[in-house]
């Protein structure tokens, strides 16, 4: 009967797959890390001169866009030329009209609130992953003080073990148990 392969499903890089069989062959080494949006950053655009400035260009407009300030205004942006689509609309041109509600109002309404709803959500992830790692830090020193009792406790035991094998070469009798009160 043919062996099966154990096939890797997820698609991690090499130095995540590195990292996770130290932490497997070794659990008390490791220590968990704190990411963030801001830790991974450079792996959008890289680390470089241009990268960085990249990455500030983006984010510096995605927070100017990504108000609700910035909604207001494109709602004012786009009333503009509602009397005109108005007046299309009214005339028997829907195309106008159709084309200002997705162009002129949605598009430009809904960008900036779609963008301040994931700034939320990437706020709470963030303040989630701070948490987690918080937890995972706490959990990792309780798992390797466990780790440290376990191993006295073995020492013990083996210390146990080889007093008995000594006091059974030399045949002293164990002690007769004492009787419960």
């Amino acid at each position: 009967m043919p062996t099966e392969h154990k096939r890797e499903r997820r698609i991690s890089s090499e130095e995540h797959r590195a990292a996770y069989e130290a932490a497997r062959a070794a659990p008390a080494e490791h220590k968990p890390r704190l990411i963030t949006s801001r830790s991974v950053a450079p792996l959008v655009h890289g680390s470089g001169r241009v990268g960085r400035v990249n990455n500030w260009l983006a984010v510096h407009i995605t927070k100017a866009v990504g108000t609700m300030w910035a909604a207001y205004l494109f709602v004012l942006i786009a009333l503009v030329s509602f009397p005109q689509a108005l007046h299309a609309f009214m005339t028997g041109d829907t195309y106008v009209g159709i084309a200002w509600l997705s162009q002129s109002f949605l598009q430009l309404v809904l960008l900036p609130i779609i963008i301040v709803g994931q700034n939320v959500i990437s706020a709470s992830q963030d303040a989630r992953a701070e948490a987690d790692h918080l937890t995972l830090t706490t959990l990792h020193a309780i798992n390797v003080q466990q780790l440290k009792l376990l191993e006295q406790q073995r020492e013990m035991l083996q210390q146990q073990r080889e007093i008995l094998d000594l006091l059974r070469e030399a045949e002293v009798p164990p002690p007769a148990p004492k009787p419960d009160l």
